[in-house]
C-alpha cells in the first residue's frame, strides 16, 4: 500500500493534484484545504500522504497534506454511510483541528455545513467518533506523571479526554493541556465548558 508520494508537483487545481515521481504522474484527489496549500508548490518537490481506495467501479488515489488530515479521513470513513468522497467534502470544509473540535463539542451544525452532508449524517459522525477520540486521549493520559495527571473521576467521564484531544489538536503540547485541565472542576459535564475553562488558564 502507498504511504506517501514524494516528487515534483506537476499540476494542481481545486480538489486535485498530480505528483511526478520518477517520470510517472500520479493523480490524487485532495481536499480544498490541501489544494490551497499547494498553490505555490507547483514545480517544486512535495510530499503527499496517500490512501488508495479500491472499489468495484474503479480505483482512486486520495492525497493529504498532513498525517493528521489522513488520520481524520480514516476515522471519517469508518463511520457507517461515510465514504471517501463524503470524508473529503468534510475535510474541505473543516481542517483536522476544527473537525476534531466540532466532534468533541458535538457541533453537528459545523459538520453539516460541508456540501452533501445532512444533519443526520453529521450527527452520526459525532456519535460514532466521540468515543474514538476519547479512547485515544485515555491512552495518553494513563501514561502521564502524577504532576500533570487529570483527576481520575474526570478521565473516566470521557469529557476531559475529549477536551484534551481538542486542545492538543489546536497546537498545545499534551503536558501543558493536562496541566491546564487540572484547574477545571472535575464534575463539569459539558466538553465545551471544559475547553473554555482550560483556554482561559492557558491564556494567562
Amino acid at each position: 500500500m502507498l504511504y506517501y508520494l514524494k516528487g515534483e508537483l506537476a499540476y494542481r487545481e481545486n480538489g486535485m493534484c498530480v505528483v511526478d515521481c520518477g517520470g510517472v504522474g500520479y493523480r490524487l484527489t485532495v481536499s480544498l484545504n490541501t489544494s490551497d496549500a499547494l498553490i505555490t508548490k507547483v514545480g517544486k518537490e512535495v510530499k503527499i500522504f496517500t490512501y488508495l481506495a479500491v472499489r468495484e467501479d474503479g480505483v482512486e488515489l486520495f492525497g493529504f497534506g498532513t498525517t493528521d488530515e489522513r488520520d481524520c479521513f480514516n476515522k471519517l470513513t469508518s463511520v457507517s454511510g461515510v465514504g471517501p468522497k463524503v470524508a473529503m467534502s468534510i475535510l474541505s470544509t473543516l481542517p483536522p483541528e476544527k473537525l476534531v473540535l466540532a466532534i468533541c463539542t458535538e457541533d453537528v451544525k459545523a459538520i453539516a455545513k460541508a456540501p452533501g452532508i445532512g444533519s443526520k449524517t453529521a450527527a452520526r459522525i459525532v456519535l460514532e467518533l466521540k468515543d474514538k477520540f476519547s479512547d485515544d486521549m485515555l491512552s495518553v493520559t494513563s501514561g502521564t506523571s502524577d504532576s500533570v495527571s487529570v483527576p481520575q473521576k474526570a478521565i473516566k467521564s470521557g469529557v476531559f479526554s475529549e477536551a484534551a484531544e481538542a486542545l492538543t489538536v489546536l497546537g498545545y503540547d499534551k503536558n501543558t493541556v493536562l496541566d491546564a485541565l487540572k484547574g477545571v472542576n472535575p464534575d463539569t459535564k459539558d466538553v465545551g465548558e471544559v475547553i473554555k475553562a482550560a483556554l482561559k488558564k492557558l491564556a494567562r
